[in-house]
């Protein structure tokens, strides 16, 4: 669902007239695109929990850099990315805890 969302969001804002704006908040989409595929070979595959604790704190800026453009743009776009917002805060934060009931390891 969350990129059911998120692809509406984009192409919302792709359908919009050309713009600096619209082209940054595009570049910025496939940016956390690409944020959030490397963050799950981090955690997943390479079991980098720290490093995946970094790369996710980015990710998450990354969204939120999206959101404002796309809402800027056209505002229920940046409206349709606030539960991937949430989601990756929510991912952060489990992140976070196995990264302090690892740390010691």
């Amino acid at each position: 669902m969350l990129y059911i969302l998120m692809g509406i969001a984009a192409w919302l804002v792709w359908k919009q007239p050309a713009s600096q704006l619209r082209t940054y908040g595009l570049v910025w989409f496939l940016i956390q695109l690409g944020l959030n595929f490397f963050w799950s070979m981090i955690f997943f595959r390479w079991r980098a929990i720290a490093g995946a604790l970094g790369e996710i704190s980015i990710l998450w800026l990354a969204i939120l850099a999206t959101m404002v453009m796309f809402w800027e743009v056209r505002p229920i776009a940046g409206w349709l990315m606030l539960p991937y917002l949430a989601w990756v805060s929510f991912a952060t934060a489990l992140n976070l805890g196995i990264f302090r009931l690892n740390r010691n390891r």
